[in-house]
């Protein structure tokens, strides 16, 4: 008897899989024909899958969840794994893998996927002929290497022998679209069925959250630095009251902020449209042309991909030779200190209308910031430590969008904020566990907030601090209440690199190595935690591998056993970074 072909010769399987699903689909309208049903013998059987998640701040893992509940619904068996809890010898052994992973850094894999990406791209990893996959990277195209751990993923696992079932989506910041086609190209490669995809969508949030966020009032806003000092870093508190939003030490806040009016009177007065006609919003709705670039448009941010879109538009000739060259250091420098007024007054383009202008524009991201309170110690109350931001580049002062709102533009303002959960940095539930936190500049902010929460809670275990920052007089942000924690007994110990007031540079990386012998024993001894909060791209990397000097100096370890002792530590949830 001829099979019946279901499954179409072009669809992207192994003639294998085509088989299967074939066969699937023929056994599932049979048993429906006979009178069996779903429940009757002939019903398809589950299918295993494996969802790998590389998170640094929670946003894939978030993801994968939504992924996870959606699958349950039909006809698999879905498994999510923290990569830094995944055992690697079972990867050869799996059927279908899909990875869901962050970039931060330079380029860099999230801690909990660094052992797994490594492993994937040595000389020790094995044949996954038999593996299916598919991955969902997550990225920031405002950022060099966008979705460079995604897509390293993807071409280790196709040198590998895997076998890719629906392509590489590479996400920008907003992807809920990218996402949504991936999920259902994901699901229908691996035959779902059971109930149709439409009905397994993501609950939505409920509440005040990212896509409907709290307009907060502003109960303080300082600047911490004083008045002689190069820097600028403000104190904010905002009211949480009526939102019933919660949040824990260790998570963030999105903030929304809004684009300099004076900013886009500019960029409207070099426009052919008037500023009152209506465009549409990225997430719908309509807004007249001015109130979209103040409230839903990024104007400020430039990228490969805006460039060479912009070109197509424009008569420049130094854009067409920078788009026809493809040179990434000439895309980055071109962006770096340019905005998109740059584009209008010295590339202009040709739109059909405002639609089409604003058409081209990336919608107004969020961003986040550390939260620098306990809830427990400021009910209804949420606190953040942000460094404005100001240059000078290309005969323009400029600044970061959210930090200059914050500080120049938010009087009177009711800022729309919601919560990024964090579980990756959490405070050890055991509150006798000691505590050790690196956070130089900003970086104090989440720290502020350990100490804070350790007091209420009355946790028994010892906090010690690194801070740093320029000079002692002008930058020491929160002086007063860290010397106030340490009278009280609940900063045990306080080590300041103030880099600037001596000949010689002192960082907080120089404070650890100083105290490697007790810093070493609060980690090896005394089971301590360690965290830090701050530069991914250098402070980071620059306490990481002192961590690793101290344990070859004090704990008699080699490079290699030194690796393994954090690589554990990490495993363990005992080395934990905020990393920026």
């Amino acid at each position: 008897m001829h099979q019946q072909n279901y499954i179409p010769d072009d669809a992207p399987f192994t003639s294998e899989q085509r088989q299967w699903l074939n066969n699937l689909v023929g056994n599932f309208i049979s048993d429906l024909t006979s009178g069996k049903g779903l429940s009757g013998a002939g019903a398809a059987p589950s299918i295993p899958v494996t969802i790998l998640v590389g998170s640094q701040t929670g946003n894939s893992e978030s993801v994968a969840k939504k992924l996870s509940k959606a699958m349950a619904k039909m006809n698999f068996l879905p498994e999510v794994v923290d990569m830094g809890s995944y055992d690697k010898a079972k990867l050869a052994e799996e059927q279908n893998v899909l990875i869901i992973t962050s970039t931060y850094g330079d380029g860099e894999p999230p801690d909990n996927a660094a052992e797994l990406h490594s492993y994937v791209l040595g000389d020790q990893a094995p044949s996954l002929e038999n593996v299916n996959y598919s991955i969902l990277a997550l990225g920031d195209t405002e950022y060099p290497d966008f979705c460079k751990c995604g897509i390293e993923f993807d071409e280790a696992f196709a040198k590998l022998g895997a076998t890719r079932i629906f392509p590489r989506m590479d996400c920008d910041v907003d992807f809920d679209d990218e996402y949504a086609t991936w999920k259902d190209g994901v699901l229908n490669a691996l035959g779902a069925s059971a109930v149709p995809i439409s009905a397994a969508d993501d609950i939505q949030e409920e509440g005040y959250g990212k896509k409907n966020p709290f307009p907060a009032s502003i109960l303080k806003n300082v600047n911490l630095n004083s008045a002689d000092s190069q820097r600028e870093t403000y104190h904010l508190e905002l009211s949480l009251e009526g939102s019933d939003i919660e949040y824990e030490v260790g998570d963030a806040l999105g903030v929304y902020p809004q684009n300099p009016e004076d900013l886009v009177d500019e960029i409207l007065a070099n426009l052919p449209f008037k500023s009152t006609e209506e465009v549409p919003l990225p997430g719908g709705g309509e807004a007249t042309l001015r109130e979209a670039l103040i409230y839903s448009y990024d104007i400020r941010s430039l990228n490969k991909r805006f460039l060479q879109d912009w070109q197509a538009r424009s008569g420049s000739p130094y854009l067409r030779a920078l788009v026809e060259a493809d040179d990434k250091k000439e895309y980055d420098d071109f962006c770096w200190g340019r905005d998109l007024i740059d584009l209008i007054t010295d590339h202009p383009a040709d739109f059909s209308d405002a639609e089409e202008f604003v058409g081209t524009l990336k919608k107004l991201q969020p961003r986040l910031y550390s939260i620098s309170s306990s809830p427990n110690a400021h009910p209804g109350e949420v606190h953040l430590t942000v460094a404005i931001v100001r240059y000078h580049s290309n005969f323009r002062d400029r600044g970061g969008v959210c930090s200059t709102f914050i500080s120049d533009r938010s009087e009177g303002v009711h800022p729309g904020v919601f919560v990024h959960s964090n579980k990756a940095f959490r405070l050890p539930l055991e509150g006798d566990i000691p505590v050790i936190m690196v956070g130089p500049g900003t970086g104090i902010a989440p720290f502020r907030a350990f100490l804070e929460e350790r007091k209420v809670s009355k946790a028994k275990g010892a906090n010690w601090l690194f801070f740093g920052n320029p000079h002692e007089a002008e930058d020491y942000l929160y002086k007063e209440e860290l010397e106030q924690m340490q009278k009280e007994g609940i900063l045990t110990k306080l080590d300041l690199a103030f880099s600037r007031d001596q000949a010689e540079k002192i960082y907080v990386q120089n404070r650890m190595i100083e105290n490697g012998a007790e810093l070493w024993k609060w980690l090896s001894v005394d089971n301590g935690s360690f965290y830090v909060c701050g530069d991914a791209s250098r402070m980071a990397k620059d306490v990481d591998a002192a961590l690793h000097t101290i344990a070859q100096e004090h704990g008699k370890l080699s490079e290699e056993a030194a690796k393994e002792f954090y690589l554990n530590l990490k495993r363990e949830k005992r080395y934990c970074r905020d990393v920026y």
